[in-house]
């Protein structure tokens, strides 16, 4: 099948990291390993982050006149060539698809949507523009495929059919991870040598960008959780940069003997800083479900982090790692001095968060739960 791809938040070519970039990425190489024909459709982005009615209204305009060059494109095109399905990967009030309803309607093809958002709260807030097209998009799917369960309660209602709904596991390749994770000795020697740190510690890892807001707050719950522990032995590092560095850097001031600043690092080195550490670490304040959290696991590190949206469906609470309720700091330095104080546990939930991943998140999975419902879909096309 001829897939056109389009995710309006953030691009897949957007020069911040992020982990809708990198899922953005992920998709679409799924849906080619699942035998699929992928196409960008567009690198439009409909985001708004401050409730702007004025701008929304611009967007809308703009995306509606992107829709009718890429119908132009497609109709110039032989029919073997045009597009069989278009793809949105998540769509929400801030980020809604003004391209992918007028373009599938026009094609008279299916239209899926990938990690759909609807909060009902938005109906009357300054988002209430793209919280209407995030609903007509919705009702309009063919296939939702949800990546979160957290948000299937309010989409649910303005599916077609609950069989519309499909639920598909975060997932990543976790080929390099798991080649990582078996040289594991090889990587903390290196690491060691570039840090000077002790390998006879424990070394805590988090990794995330440095922005203000939710980033932000996890640092600083992180810090407070570590400033608790200032009795046992550990080492943190942190491998992440940005505008708020400053923030996050103060927030440390307590235990900033204890914390090694690796910066940002390029993604092809980082299977082997996560092989080298002994657990990942992060609050993960109002997070979806958190890539990074996967990408621990898939190297065989445990995880500590916060119950929020989906880290449930990826972290297994007392097998893979431990999830803290929301706005408890004090189980969450509990959880995390558990596993600081026993090599043990820390091994045993590595290896059971290694196979978690491999079985039931891996790319080669997704690619099969994706594959069904498009085989039907071409099916009924065809018929």
């Amino acid at each position: 099948m001829r897939i056109a791809f389009y995710p309006p938040l953030k691009p897949p070519h957007h020069p911040a990291p992020s982990g809708d970039r990198r899922m953005a990425r992920l998709l679409m190489g799924a849906l080619q390993r699942a035998g699929h024909q992928v196409e960008l459709a567009s690198g439009f982005r409909s985001f708004d982050g401050r409730g702007n009615g004025v701008r929304q209204r611009r967007l809308r305009d703009l995306g509606g006149r992107l829709a009718d060059r890429l119908l132009r494109r497609y109709r110039k095109l032989p029919p073997d060539r045009r597009p069989q399905a278009w793809f949105t990967y998540h769509l929400y009030h801030k980020a809604p698809d003004w391209l992918g309803p007028a373009v599938a309607d026009a094609l008279r093809i299916p239209y899926l949507a990938a990690e759909a958002s609807y909060a009902p709260k938005q109906a009357r807030g300054p988002w209430a523009i793209g919280h209407r097209a995030v609903a007509e998009a919705i009702g309009r799917a063919d296939v939702v495929f949800g990546l979160n369960r957290a948000d299937d309660e309010c989409v649910r209602p303005l599916l077609r059919t609950e069989a519309s709904l499909i639920h598909l596991p975060p997932f990543l390749d976790s080929s390099s991870y798991a080649e990582a994770a078996a040289q594991r000795a090889e990587h903390r020697r290196a690491l060691s040598r570039e840090t000077n740190l002790d390998p006879a510690e424990p070394w805590i890892l988090a990794v995330a960008m440095m922005r203000p807001g939710d980033k932000l707050s996890s640092y600083r719950r992180l810090a407070a959780a570590l400033a608790d522990l200032k009795a046992r032995p550990w080492r943190l590092l942190v491998v992440g940069d940005g505008s708020a560095r400053r923030e996050v850097e103060a927030a440390f001031e307590g235990v900033q003997e204890r914390v090694i600043w690796l910066g940002e690092h390029p993604p092809e080195v980082l299977p082997g800083v996560f092989a080298a550490c002994d657990l990942l670490a992060w609050p993960a304040v109002n997070e979806a479900y958190g890539m990074v959290l996967l990408e621990a696991q898939a190297a065989a590190l445990p995880v500590v982090a916060g119950r929020y949206g989906g880290v449930a469906d990826i972290v297994r609470h007392g097998v893979t790692g431990f999830l803290s309720p929301p706005e408890d700091p004090g189980t969450f330095a509990k959880d995390l001095g558990r596993l600081i104080d026993s090599e043990t546990l820390r091994r045993r939930m590595g290896e059971a968060a290694h196979l978690n991943v491999a079985r039931n998140h891996d790319i080669e999975r997704a690619a099969h739960v994706l594959s069904a419902p498009l085989a039907t879909l071409l099916e009924d096309a065809s018929a």
